[in-house]
């Protein structure tokens, strides 16, 4: 069964950074879809960054230019570079694997994943 255990979170100022970590069992990640999502309590789970198969990255407008998603084949790791971070990036972060090939206009949708960690905090102070 694939694992995915996130690491890396933590409590920063505003304008700070953090590097957030997902390692992963049974996975060959240039086969794996690979995202990272966050969510609020009392709100939806939102896609934030995501890898493709092919390398390519794409991630949401509000974290444009601030976070970077790559990958370690040969670590099995996953990382979220996040920098200039903001109060209303405070979440819990998670990182979700999909096996399966699918449209690329779905790499930030939580319903395309089906493998999830327990999530890292992440705190921003203002």
């Amino acid at each position: 069964q694939v694992q995915l255990v996130e690491s890396g979170g933590g409590s920063v100022p505003a304008g700070g950074s953090l590097r957030l970590s997902c390692a992963a069992s049974l996975i060959t990640y240039n086969t794996y879809c690979m995202g990272w999502f966050r969510q609020v309590p009392g709100k939806e789970r939102e896609g934030v960054a995501a890898i493709d198969v092919d390398n390519s990255t794409i991630y949401a407008d509000s974290v444009k230019g601030r976070f970077t998603i790559s990958q370690d084949i040969a670590k099995n790791t996953l990382y979220l570079q996040m920098n200039s971070l903001k109060p209303e990036d405070t979440a819990m972060y998670y990182c979700a694997a999909d096996p399966v090939f699918r449209p690329k206009s779905t790499l930030l949708r939580d319903w395309r994943y089906v493998d999830w960690g327990q999530g890292t905090q992440v705190t921003v102070a203002s």
